[in-house]
C-alpha cells in the first residue's frame, strides 16, 4: 500500500472513529492537502520519496510551533503540536537511533576527509541521502558541526 492510500485509508478511519479521531483527521486532511498542493505547484503525481519530503516538511513546521508554544508558555498548544508530531511520524520511515546517527556521520566524515566547518557542505551533502525522512537535518547538522569544531562524538 502507498502512503498516498495509506492516507487515505486512515482518514477513513478517523472519520468513523468521531470523536477521538478529530485530531489524527484534522492532520491527516491537512498533509494530505499539502501533497496535493505539491502535485498541483510540480503538476504531477508525487512520488513515495516526494511524499515523504512533505511529511518531513510538516513535521518541521509543528516542531518550530511546539518549541515556540513552550517558549510562550503556551503547554495546550506545544502539546496539541506534539500530539500532531506523533501522528506524523506514523508515516515516516523507522527514525535512526542516535548512535546510528553518530556511526553515519563518523563514515561521513571519514569517505569525505573533512577536517574543518570548511567541509560541511561536503560531509551534509554526503549525509542528506542516507538519512532522509529518517533523522532531523538540524540535528545531523549541529552533530556535524560540532565534531567538526572538535567536541567528538561522546557526548
Amino acid at each position: 500500500m502507498s502512503l498516498k492510500e495509506r492516507l487515505s485509508e486512515d482518514m477513513k478511519n478517523a472519520m468513523r472513529e468521531r470523536e477521538s479521531g478529530k485530531l489524527r483527521l484534522s492532520v491527516i486532511r491537512m498533509v494530505r492537502a499539502a501533497v496535493k498542493n505539491a502535485e498541483i505547484e510540480v503538476r504531477r503525481e508525487l512520488g513515495e520519496e516526494e511524499i515523504l519530503s512533505v511529511l518531513a516538511k510538516e513535521i518541521k513546521m509543528r516542531r518550530d510551533s511546539f518549541v515556540e508554544f513552550t517558549k510562550g508558555n503556551r503547554p495546550d498548544l506545544a502539546q496539541q503540536a506534539q500530539q500532531e508530531i506523533d501522528i506524523l511520524l506514523a508515516y515516516m520511515p523507522k527514525q535512526l537511533t542516535g548512535d546510528e546517527v553518530r556511526s553515519l556521520v563518523a563514515q561521513a566524515l571519514q569517505e569525505t576527509g573533512a577536517a574543518s566547518l570548511k567541509d560541511l557542505g561536503k560531509v551534509m551533502s554526503f549525509l542528506t541521502p542516507r538519512i532522509k525522512g529518517r533523522a532531523d537535518g538540524k540535528q545531523v547538522s549541529d552533530l556535524v558541526k560540532e565534531t567538526l569544531v572538535g567536541k567528538g562524538l561522546d557526548r
